[in-house]
């Protein structure tokens, strides 16, 4: 069910019988029709083992499930909202990001260690982004939020792309991550994370960033 964008901060989507969407709790704007939100206590169709793995990161975002017959308006904390369309791939998202999605989507978690070795744990720990992120596979929408707009970056081999981990706000495609300095140890002395820290992202895929460094 693609979403509709109202405005910048805000979407619509349509719920008909035999459909199922998940959403943050707390987004639901408004509805029309006969439309039920019900807590979904296993993280979408990543099940409980999906769940467990985010909570033990101390991740764990809760889900609204939404079904009935009718049209539901989403929107959360007046951030910018992008609507990223699956054809058959997988998204990458920070959880705390997603605002709503498909329920045809299969859900499930990257242990980010896994991209990019030690570097991977180390992106987790100094620059506040979750060892795990969230991952939606599959044929659907998903609208993610975002401070200040988003801007979509192609990833091409040969020519990665370098990203301040705190915009960071997505990807997708067949895309591998780890986390460099962009500054040597001398000049790194007495600055924070900032930009000494970059997000390099190479292969093949898209990039989603965000106007800000703010995090939600």
């Amino acid at each position: 069910m693609p979403f509709r964008e109202i405005n910048a901060k805000m979407v619509e989507a349509v719920v008909g019988p035999g459909q199922k969407m998940y959403s943050q709790r707390g987004a639901m704007l408004a509805y029309r029709g006969d439309v039920s939100f019900t807590p979904n206590v296993q993280g979408g169709q990543g099940g409980l083992g999906s769940m467990i793995g985010r909570r033990l990161a101390g991740e764990a975002t809760p889900l609204m499930t939404v079904e009935g017959n009718g049209l539901v308006m989403f929107g959360h904390g007046g951030h910018h909202i992008q609507v990223i369309n699956l054809a058959g791939d997988t998204l990458c998202v920070e959880a705390d990001r997603l605002l709503a999605f498909d329920g045809t989507l299969q859900q499930g978690t990257l242990f980010m260690g896994s991209q990019g070795g030690v570097m991977g744990m180390v992106r987790g720990q100094m620059t506040g982004q979750g060892l795990f992120t969230t991952t939606l596979k599959g044929h659907g929408a998903v609208a993610v939020m975002a401070h200040g707009g988003v801007v979509e970056l192609p990833i091409t081999p040969g020519r990665p792309v370098h990203v301040d981990p705190q915009a960071y706000v997505a990807h997708h495609g067949d895309v591998t991550n780890k986390l460099s300095t962009a500054l040597g140890l001398r000049d790194m002395v007495g600055r924070g994370s900032g930009e000494a820290f970059q997000l390099e992202l190479s292969g093949n895929g898209a990039v989603y960033v965000q106007a800000s460094e703010e995090k939600l």
